[in-house]
């Protein structure tokens, strides 16, 4: 099948995405799109950026969330590298998150993978599950999550993730940062100047690949639907 061909029922949060790519930022912002519109809810984005400073590679939801901040960054940011949220304060945070329903929130954290998926990137429905990386039991947060895998797991994983260079780290926060900054200024757009209530599924493009060409096409042609 060509690359850049649609194909019905398949989205693309479900291949990872290379954060090292040019257009990465794009694919990223193109995921969390449909993802939000699988879940029918084109709302603004709250991004829930889980991690600590204390571990260079669980860091990556921190560096993201200070890197939103210093953006502008117009929704909701919860945890960056000055007041990172953890194992100690994540209950909280969740039980803040269930007061309001008029966003989608987006759970942001490291996890570990392959050798073959360091540097990807992976946005999928349904909460982030914190901690399952290092055999810790945490509340899930977020109507869609989105993971980068920072460095191979199954073995000691904390001293691994203490391991993890920094350089992939920003590398990938960086183009993160990027991707959601576009997914929600477009999602900001959608509820503006379209008609209220949700977009369903069926009324979105159908999902390519991630080795799709022109993701920023893409993104174009799914405002367009919205």
């Amino acid at each position: 099948m060509p690359a850049h061909t649609l194909t019905p029922g398949v989205f693309i949060s479900t291949y990872p995405i290379h954060a090292f790519l040019p257009d990465a930022p794009d694919r990223i912002a193109l995921s969390i799109l449909q993802v939000a519109t699988d879940l029918g809810r084109v709302l603004p984005l709250r991004v829930v950026c889980v991690g600590t400073d204390r571990s260079t590679g669980d860091s990556l939801g921190p560096l993201v969330g200070s890197m939103l901040a210093d953006a502008g960054f117009p929704g909701e940011v919860i945890g960056n590298l000055d007041e990172p949220v953890h194992a100690e304060n994540l209950g909280r945070v969740v039980t803040s998150l269930g007061e309001t329903t008029d966003s989608l929130v987006l759970g942001v954290d490291a996890c570990l993978g392959t050798k073959a998926e360091v540097g990807a990137v992976m946005v999928r429905s349904g909460p982030l599950r914190p901690g399952l990386g290092v055999k810790k039991k945490l509340p899930p947060v977020g109507d869609l999550h989105l993971a980068g895998v920072v460095n191979v797991g199954g073995f000691m994983e904390y001293m691994v993730l203490q391991n993890t260079r920094l350089s992939l780290v920003m590398r990938m926060a960086r183009a993160i940062s990027a991707g959601i900054q576009k997914a929600d200024a477009l999602l900001r757009t959608a509820c503006k100047n379209k008609r209220p209530g949700p977009v369903l599924a069926g009324e979105a493009i159908l999902a390519v690949p991630a080795n799709a060409a022109h993701p920023s096409q893409l993104l174009q042609a799914y405002v367009r639907k919205l």
